[in-house]
């Protein structure tokens, strides 16, 4: 029992808290940056040497160790790529009427340079610990690989909960890769195949001539991908996947007074209960009418072009034709996705920024409003 239950709870903390550490470090000034991809490049550099040393250590405790270096390499390839460092050559959204091929090849320069370096990073690992008995760090890793893969083809073709909050500001232009739909044909295939190879890894971590090595590597093995798995549902799933980081989210909320799990305020009570006082820099407004996307669009616009003052953010839900659109303006760019909303949401908007002209943002959303009716 040690040999399965311990590594798995061992590795379900890991891959929570290190998640959670990634997104709050993320969401941070991004003059901490640097910082953080300095830490990041010494833990990655600690891993390769770790995952040199364990090689040829078949004890559980190297077992745990290689689990852990694999991942905190992992580790260092989503935080080099989150924070802007490591993308691709192409740094902004495609052109709204970009469709097929055309678009593919876009959504795959965005992050060229980032997949390069997770082959780059594969294959340091595979040369540090060939033919080795001590597998661990390189199954890690490659699961960690083929899944992150699987997601982004699924985010790419269509799911319904896309993860948008994760994003930080400076990669806004992503949100125009990723596509709003209950699901596609590709997720189906990715759930069955990782579902077969996942069962197949936990009968070998169960099988009875397993030593306590054995039993142990791939209890990691199919624990991770099982959460990937998990990962991959609650991309099509109605589940507030968020709330699971809602404290690595915090230093977003802290920075710009948004709360990316619930679509409220820190302090300014959108929804629900008496509202509190705004603060000087701050506009908020329900919409009870319906505004369709594309006169909305429009004020989005002029709103990242400093028409109505110095506005950093703004973030929305509101009613449409077809049910409820998610706006967005962050880092000069708009966005609008489809939503899928609990029965008690309420359309509304929130803005952050200096020098607000509150009254004629007020009438703009107003004649959106009218325009749409």
């Amino acid at each position: 029992m040690v040999e399965h239950l311990y590594p798995a709870l061992f590795a379900l903390f890991v891959w929570w808290f290190s998640t959670g550490v990634i997104i709050f470090l993320d969401g941070l000034p991004e003059r901490t940056f640097k910082w953080s991809m300095i830490g990041a490049s010494v833990v990655l550099g600690v891993s390769l040497f770790g995952l040199a040393q364990t090689a040829t250590d078949i004890s559980l405790t190297g077992a745990y160790l290689a689990f852990t270096f694999g991942l905190l390499a992992w580790g260092w390839l989503e935080i080099s790529f989150l924070m802007g460092y490591v993308t691709g050559p192409r740094k902004e959204a495609c052109p709204e009427d970009c469709q097929g091929i055309r678009h593919f090849w876009h959504g795959v320069e965005v992050v060229l340079w980032h997949e390069l370096a997770i082959v780059a990073t594969f294959c340091a690992i595979l040369a540090l610990t060939w033919a080795s008995p001590n597998q661990v760090g390189l199954w890690t890793f490659v699961v960690l690989w083929l899944m992150r893969q699987s997601a982004k083809l699924n985010v790419f073709l269509g799911v319904r909960n896309l993860s948008e909050e994760f994003l930080p500001e400076k990669l806004a232009y992503l949100k125009r890769y990723l596509n709003k739909r209950p699901m596609n044909l590709l997720f189906p295939v990715s759930v069955t195949l990782s579902t077969v190879i996942c069962v197949m890894l936990f009968d070998r971590a169960f099988a009875a001539d397993a030593s306590a090595f054995e039993a142990t590597a791939f209890t990691f093995t199919a624990v991770m991908l099982a959460l990937a798995i998990l990962e991959h549902w609650f991309l099509v799933l109605p589940l507030p996947a968020a709330r699971l980081w809602h404290w690595g989210l915090k230093s977003r909320k802290a920075r710009t007074g948004f709360d990316p799990v619930s679509t409220k305020t820190a302090g300014h009570g959108l929804a629900g209960g008496e509202p509190a006082a705004p603060a000087p820099t701050a506009f908020r407004t329900k919409l009870p009418a319906t505004c369709e996307a594309m006169p909305l669009r429009a004020l989005l616009e002029a709103i990242a072009t400093g028409a109505y003052g110095h506005i950093d953010r703004v973030k929305g839900i509101a009613r449409s034709g077809d049910g409820w659109i998610k706006f967005d303006v962050s880092g000069g760019r708009p966005s609008i996705a489809a939503f899928a909303a609990a029965d008690d949401e309420e359309p509304r908007v929130v803005a952050i920024g200096n020098d607000i002209d509150a009254d004629r943002l007020e009438l703009a959303f107003g004649a959106c409003q009218r325009e749409a009716a």
